[in-house]
């Protein structure tokens, strides 16, 4: 079985060669690539896609590039693009010549408190730019939707030829204990994705929303409400290091679900990298 990681972010030390955007984050002062690959040799993970951290660089991706070039058997890379900014649409074209870049990353608006803006419209010029620009360069649009995953309902119905991966269960998660009291209180907004076959779901960084200890035994319940909608082939598991830090260790997240009972060979395969392969037309080595 590969496994392969749908999140995870690296980033250095601020410093005034590249400056960080805000210091809101959830993470150590610095997480390299080295970083990363000495994390996943030790919890036997194959790969990870590398999401450039917006709040951090905004659409400077150099320090996502410089890492996959330092490691191009471990990682593939997503930028994120801002519709705010006018030519994203040949920004995205652009990124699709880069050595790594698999996808890109829609943000849709976030305060200081990683909220989702209201403002957001699907319809929107510059997302349309962007949505249209990806979806000739056959690259999957990773959305950020925590609290408010009928966005890419709304996306996935005005551009039914794109590809749509809602991040991390589309579920507010937290950076620092203790859970959310109804971590999954939403959850049924997020089901109802399911119905529009272009989109598929990370179920990443989920470790986060749990009340007990490893192995997280209160999360299997919601998530097979999860894999029943949307079949585990359209389920990808991710850990959304280092954003985790704080809660969950690194092995801890991979053997969660590498352990996860009552999946079939084939569902662990397709959970754990098989999933992510497909839509991202990627694999690690």
């Amino acid at each position: 079985m590969t496994v392969i990681d749908a999140q995870v972010h690296a980033y250095e030390r601020d410093h005034p060669g590249r400056p960080w955007a805000t210091r809101v984050h959830g993470g150590a002062p610095e997480v390299t690539g080295d970083d990363h690959v000495a994390a996943m040799d030790r919890a036997g993970v194959d790969g990870a896609l590398l999401v450039s951290p917006f709040v951090l660089y905004g659409t400077d991706t150099s320090f996502a590039e410089e890492t996959r070039a330092a490691h191009p058997d471990r990682f593939a890379i997503i930028a994120p693009f801002d519709p705010a900014v006018p030519g994203s649409g040949e920004a995205v074209s652009a990124w699709a010549g880069v050595p790594g870049a698999v996808g890109i990353r829609l943000m849709v608006g976030l305060d200081t408190g990683f909220r989702v803006s209201d403002d957001f419209r699907a319809d929107d010029p510059g997302v349309r730019e962007i949505v249209r620009a990806a979806e000739r360069e056959g690259l999957p649009i990773c959305v950020f939707c925590w609290g408010k995953p009928a966005i890419v309902g709304d996306l996935a119905r005005l551009y039914p030829n794109a590809s749509f991966v809602i991040d991390h269960l589309g579920l507010p998660q937290p950076f620092d204990p203790p859970p959310p009291a109804e971590p999954f209180g939403g959850l049924e907004e997020v089901l109802a994705l399911a119905q529009r076959p272009n989109v598929t779901i990370k179920v990443s960084g989920v470790c986060t929303l749990s009340h007990r200890p490893y192995p997280f035994d209160d999360l299997w319940k919601p998530f097979g409400r999860v894999f029943d909608a949307f079949g585990v082939d359209r389920c990808m598991w991710g850990t959304d290091w280092t954003r985790t830090v704080n809660i969950v260790s690194y092995p801890d997240a991979v053997g969660a679900f590498r352990e996860l009972p009552g999946l079939s060979p084939h569902e662990r395969d397709a959970l754990m990298g098989g999933s992510l392969s497909r839509v991202f037309q990627w694999s690690p080595g």
